[in-house]
């Protein structure tokens, strides 16, 4: 840290800084008007410098702070024994020297923003939707895909890595602003990828290496590749990703190409079923505090690198224990990869790929579906996890989005029952609780999960992440009042009026938002229900970008073209928007006369009336004109 003039006394120990048995509120050096000069050798260190400035009355003076960190060549490192070589920082100092060289700067910084920002632009009837879906939401998205969970001051630095579920994820609110750095991520990830199609579950963004100590068998990681590959296809139209040779675990010498990546991300689920015929949860699927092979009765044992050694002769996990999450993920994953092969002109094996799909969702109707809504899992005693047979965890969130996106049992009414328990068992004011009722003691043969108080985390907090999946499966289903209705409990913009409660930033997604349980006796509203917890610390900021703007708002990339498709709020009388895609400008109106959720009556580009409802990619530089009449 530095600044534009002569400093009178400076500090880098905390400790030294803050005085003993101090806080933040009254730091000794600011009580006391003069600092101590600390010098820290590691134990806290901070930044903080003293100038003394008298001002007469009407002067003004400005100072420029810098706060940075140079690397230096590692054989480059020490001007003098114990001096670090200071020449690139100083050649930093010189470019901010002046007030004109920041505020220059800023310039070219507001510019850079607005160039990003300007791709995916809306004006609704809602000022916090124009908030959220223009600044804030890709603004995190970008953050989130550049920094993943160090962003966060609940989990700072690099630590464990980036997860290979969240970073794919993160593609998907990011690449509309940078393709090219989606595209170079894309093969990052998946060159920490196993012949099989298992892969590393956390890699290092600085090595590229998976984390070895955590390992693999999530068994939803691979399906997120094939999302990630299809958003960037969709938003480019860029089809030559498929044949990049990418590495099997870092090693080139057995690479092979995106789309065969795919294939084995594919089929690892095929060839991994239990049995019902839905795919094993192994480890742990998307919630990682689902550890059906653990069976943990050891404190502090960490269940999610843990699998007891009954299932040794296994393989290391159950091969009773099943997904129900991971069945809908892959019947609404799946075709996106029967998309890719048919564009291919790979019709056997789309054919092929079609049939596991159409499989799949026959299983999960056949033994997944409860009645009501969609089970969570089969545990390893075969036993029934979500289900109203169960006295507590009856209905969980995770596989209920992407079975009703998949319109899996639509012709028997599955959607519209699942969506009607949805709203009755597991939403609040403050959003969708993961499950329902909450677990009030420990279940050896779910783990995790049900270590945690009622009401946090995993065990019926509000996680925002899994909300977004029940936010579009409602747009998707036609549902706009009850998919904005969700969207609004938990958008940050929206907690603006309850910020005491919520309590953590009015701008971003956090991990999650304390439950209705939430620091309650059982059976007791609980008095930090609505709370914010984790900011920055998940992926979620991707897929609410993708909530609102692609299912609600409904603008969305797809393989031939722009996708109109709004799901808005009856009340609407419609919204603009502007959308950057494949070297084209679309200026975008939406009208809602009939004041309907969804349903597009007719679209005009340029004046002339199109079939459907996919814009073709004019790929021209110019700006086209469309018009859309719901109805």
């Amino acid at each position: 840290m530095t600044v534009n003039t002569p400093v009178d006394g400076f500090d880098t120990s905390r400790d030294e800084f803050l005085g003993l048995g101090r806080g933040n509120n009254a730091p000794i050096v600011v009580e006391e008007g003069k600092s101590h000069n600390s010098v820290a050798s590691g134990w806290y260190p901070i930044a903080s410098q003293q100038i003394n400035v008298s001002l007469a009355p009407g002067e003004e003076k400005e100072y420029v702070f810098l706060l940075g960190y140079c690397e230096n060549p590692k054989d480059d490192k020490w001007e003098a024994l114990n001096v670090i070589k200071k020449e690139p920082a100083k050649k930093i100092m010189e470019k901010f020297e002046t007030s004109e060289q920041v505020n220059e700067a800023f310039a070219i910084l507001n510019t850079y923003w607005d160039d990003l920002l300007s791709r995916y632009h809306v004006e609704s009837k809602d000022p916090h939707v124009n908030r959220m879906a223009n600044i804030w939401n890709q603004y995190q998205c970008m953050v989130t895909f550049n920094l993943s969970r160090s962003a966060s001051y609940f989990e700072s630095g690099i630590g464990r890595g980036m997860g290979f579920r969240d970073s794919n994820q993160d593609v998907l609110g990011f690449v509309h602003q940078i393709p090219d750095r989606a595209r170079e991520r894309i093969i990052d990830i998946a060159s920490t990828q196993f012949p099989d199609g298992g892969c590393y579950h956390q890699y290092q963004p600085l090595t590229k290496k998976g984390n070895a100590d955590i390992g693999g068998d999530f068994s939803d990681d691979p399906l997120w590749l094939i999302l990630s590959v299809s958003a960037y296809i969709k938003e480019t139209g860029d089809w030559t990703i498929l044949d990049e040779m990418v590495p099997y675990d870092n090693d080139m010498s057995i690479a092979q190409t995106m789309l065969e990546h795919l294939k084995v991300s594919f089929y690892h689920i095929v060839d991994n079923l239990g049995p019902h015929g839905l795919p094993l949860a192994m480890r742990a699927d998307w919630n990682d505090c689902i550890n059906l092979s653990c069976f943990s009765d050891t404190p502090g044992e960490s269940f999610q690198t843990y699998t007891n050694p009954k299932f040794a002769a296994e393989g290391g996990y159950s091969k009773v224990a099943e997904s129900v999450m991971v069945a809908t993920l892959f019947t609404y994953t799946g075709p996106n990869y029967v998309a890719i092969l048919k564009h291919l002109g790979k019709d056997d094996e789309a054919a092929k790929a079609q049939a596991e799909i159409d499989k799949m969702k026959a299983n999960v109707m056949e033994s997944a579906w409860d009645g009501d809504w969609f089970l969570r899992a089969y545990d390893a005693n075969g036993e029934k996890m979500g289900s109203k047979e169960c006295e507590e965890g009856q209905i969980f969130i995770e596989p209920q989005g992407f079975a009703i996106m998949s319109e899996i049992g639509k012709d028997q009414g599955a959607d519209l029952k699942t969506l009607k328990a949805i709203d009755e068992r597991l939403n609040t004011k403050y959003g969708l609780v993961l499950n329902n009722p909450a677990y009030t003691k420990y279940y050896v043969q779910y783990g995790e999960i049900s270590t945690y108080p009622g009401g946090y985390k995993e065990n019926a907090g509000i996680f925002t992440h899994n909300n977004a999946w029940i936010i579009c499966a409602a747009a998707y289903a036609g549902q706009g009042d009850q998919a904005f209705k969700y969207y609004s409990e938990i958008a940050p913009a929206f907690t603006e009026e309850t910020s005491d409660l919520h309590k953590t930033e009015p701008y971003v997604y956090g991990q999650m938002i304390g439950g209705k349980d939430a620091g309650s006796d059982i059976g007791q509203t609980g008095k930090n229900f609505g709370q914010g917890k984790n900011s920055w610390l998940t992926g979620t900021a991707a897929w609410n970008m993708v909530a609102i703007s692609q299912y609600i708002l409904g603008i969305s990339a797809d393989f031939d073209g722009l996708k109109i498709d709004p799901s808005i709020p009856a009340a609407w009388d419609g919204l603009t928007a502007t959308r950057q895609f494949r070297g084209a400008t679309y200026d975008i109106k939406v009208s809602n006369p009939s004041h309907v959720n969804k349903g597009i009556k007719s679209v005009t580009v340029d004046g002339n009336a199109i079939e459907g409802n996919v814009i073709p990619a004019f790929g021209d530089g110019k700006t086209h004109t469309v018009e859309v009449v719901m109805g």
